[in-house]
């Protein structure tokens, strides 16, 4: 099977929510194949389903006044932060060609964490019997959440590379406040490459879910959603 991936750069979080609703759209019809998005957002306060408003713990002035957005979503889980240095993934993935299990799905993206760590940087990463995500001992380093359409995913992960680790202070994270969070850079003790851990996120995505990588650029995903937006008026 085939994995398009595309490098979008720094996008905002509504621009790349309505992105995926069209990637969702159109592979739910089978127009395009699997498809992976890696970007960076803004900073951004995203709600979960389950999200209760008293986990963001900074004052909704203060927020606004350092222009930081919070957007209700449809995916699982609770309160999280994205902002630059944290690689956001979004997989559009027909989960009927995947096991059809949303559990397996997940563990699945928790394992390219796993792996790359492990294999990349030495890191012990591992899973936490209580919370999604991948943790170093007691600090997130990747929060998930999905939303399932029709069996195509939606939203995704956050994989902490050099972001600021103080913006989680805004929030409980995912509304745990008994752990923290870390990043690739607390870890290893400098700023790491960006081209260099996006391009390991693709390959070991693609080994988990036995795929072939194919890049896609962002002028050809603009070109791709503009025919087919003409011929499904």
């Amino acid at each position: 099977m085939k994995l398009q991936y595309c490098y979008l750069g720094k996008i905002g979080y509504e621009d790349a929510q309505a992105l995926q609703y069209r990637l969702l759209t159109l592979r739910q019809q089978n127009i395009i194949p699997d498809t992976l998005l890696l970007l960076e957002h803004y900073p951004v306060i995203t709600l979960g389903k389950q999200a209760k408003r008293a986990n963001i713990i900074a004052s909704i002035d203060n927020l606004n006044r350092q222009g930081i957005q919070i957007h209700e979503t449809n995916r699982g889980g609770d309160v999280t932060y994205h902002g630059p240095g944290q690689i956001v993934g979004y997989p559009i993935l027909d989960l009927t060609n995947h096991g059809k299990d949303i559990r397996k799905f997940i563990r699945n993206v928790e394992d390219v964490f796993i792996q790359l760590l492990q294999h990349e940087y030495g890191i012990c990463a591992m899973r936490d019997q209580q919370y999604t995500g991948v943790w170093v001992g007691t600090q997130k380093i990747t929060a998930i959440g999905f939303a399932i359409k029709r069996w195509v995913s939606m939203h995704g992960f956050a994989f902490n590379v050099n972001t600021n680790l103080t913006h989680f202070q805004w929030i409980h994270p995912c509304g745990i406040m008994d752990k923290g969070v870390t990043s690739l850079q607390a870890l290893v003790g400098k700023e790491v490459s960006w081209s260099t851990v996006n391009k390991q996120v693709v390959n070991y995505f693609c080994t988990t879910f036995r795929q072939a990588p194919q890049e896609i650029l962002p002028e050809m995903l603009a070109e791709l959603l503009g025919s087919s937006h003409n011929a499904n008026p």
